[in-house]
């Protein structure tokens, strides 16, 4: 008899679970995951103290000449504001302050993940 294998989890979904959890201990306290609003989706939507945090995730391999936080552009930037004034539409709260952060990953091959958060990343 043959065993399949369950194949890893995809670079990007071991990022975002990395991500959360690095998020947690930073004392976030996680909302939501993969979010779809409208036509855009926001990795993670989490709580620092009084401020909503809109987070793109994202990640790399060692391999790769470009950090991962340098792979976001002007269209990602404008989709992930629109998810966000679609999120505040929906769970307004006048007492809430808001930024989007971004934490970039890098997954080496048997090493230990390099993870950098970057608050308020598109000011």
């Amino acid at each position: 008899m043959r065993w399949l294998r369950r194949d890893s989890e995809p670079l990007w979904k071991q990022g975002e679970n990395l991500a959360a959890r690095h998020l947690k201990r930073a004392g976030y306290r996680i909302l939501e995951r993969n979010v779809r609003l409208g036509r855009f989706e926001v990795d993670i939507i989490a709580r620092d103290g009084d401020t909503i945090c809109f987070v793109e995730v994202r990640t790399r391999a060692t391999g790769d000449p470009v950090p991962p936080e340098d792979t976001i552009r002007a269209r990602k930037c404008s989709h992930l504001r629109a998810a966000a004034r679609a999120y505040i539409a929906l769970h307004p709260d006048p007492e809430a302050y808001y930024r989007f952060d971004v934490v970039g990953i890098v997954l080496p091959a048997g090493g230990r993940p390099e993870i950098t958060l970057y608050k308020d990343a598109f000011r």
